[in-house]
């Protein structure tokens, strides 16, 4: 989903009209004295209006606005709040130490969006072009099934050869691959790891086999190139779906900070 397109540019509008309308509001003289407090509750409103769009992908069935213009209000409200948390601090970054554990826990969240917004943009189109498309849920009994797969062809190979070549290789070498998905972040980058570890290795082995065995092998290859499939798919998926565990809980501490910073900063204000 893009939060740039021909609908989001009222909501990025609006968003630039209220921030010129903030930034002359703080500027007039004779409201300096409130400003720091009036800018430190819009603040902490905004994210904590930011916090409810995790609850809401959540509460997808719920009819309460499209998913793509949720998106587009948290992309718009985090620059937002990005500008605001500038204009509240007077910098970019505070003096005292609760002040410096707030700004850094809140650059971390903004950080983490911006990554998983680009993960967004980038990955789906990786995954629509990586064919079959497998659920996520699914693929450690995918990765079973092909395991169980390749194990049968090389019991067969022993069985109708009278040799274990194949099948001492197998726990020596292939057994490491099949077990679970691997090469996560050759994966993510686009590489061919995978594909070169597996095509050395038949190359390899297949010298030592006899005409049989290189029969039950040639499956084996097949079998490995549809587990590279399913390995890709596993890495893509999975940070997609990974990178919010890092950046709600960012999100949640920095939100228990930012009201424990509210209470400090009126406990001394008396």
């Amino acid at each position: 989903m893009r939060a740039l397109n021909r609908s989001s540019w009222p909501v990025w509008g609006g968003a630039l009209i209220a921030f010129v309308g903030l930034m002359v509001w703080h500027r007039m003289p004779q409201l300096s004295a409130s400003t720091r407090f009036t800018s430190g509750y819009c603040l902490i409103g905004l994210i904590v209006f930011l916090a409810i769009y995790n609850p809401r992908k959540r509460l997808s069935m719920l009819p309460i606005g499209k998913a793509s213009v949720w998106l587009t209000i948290h992309l718009v409200g985090g620059l937002f709040s990005l500008a605001l948390f500038w204009v509240h601090i007077g910098s970019i970054w505070p003096i005292g130490s609760i002040d410096r554990a707030l700004a850094a826990l809140f650059y971390l969240v903004c950080a983490s969006g911006v990554v998983g917004y680009a993960f967004q943009l980038w990955l789906p189109g990786r995954l629509a072009q990586s064919r079959p498309e497998y659920i996520y849920e699914r693929i450690p009994a995918e990765v079973a099934t092909i395991r169980a797969q390749v194990e049968k062809e090389v019991l067969a190979a022993a069985a109708e050869s009278g040799s274990d070549t194949l099948g001492r290789d197998y726990l020596d070498t292939m057994a490491w691959y099949f077990a679970r998905p691997r090469f996560f972040w050759n994966h993510i980058i686009g590489g061919r790891r995978a594909e070169l570890w597996m095509e050395r290795h038949v190359a390899t082995i297949a010298r030592y086999l006899n005409e049989t065995e290189r029969t039950h092998l040639v499956r084996i290859g097949q079998l490995g190139v549809e587990k590279r499939r399913v390995d890709l798919q596993y890495a893509m998926q999975s940070l997609l779906k990974r990178w919010i565990m890092f950046h709600v809980p960012l999100a949640a501490a920095m939100l228990a900070l930012a009201f424990w910073h509210l209470i400090i900063v009126h406990v001394f204000a008396r």
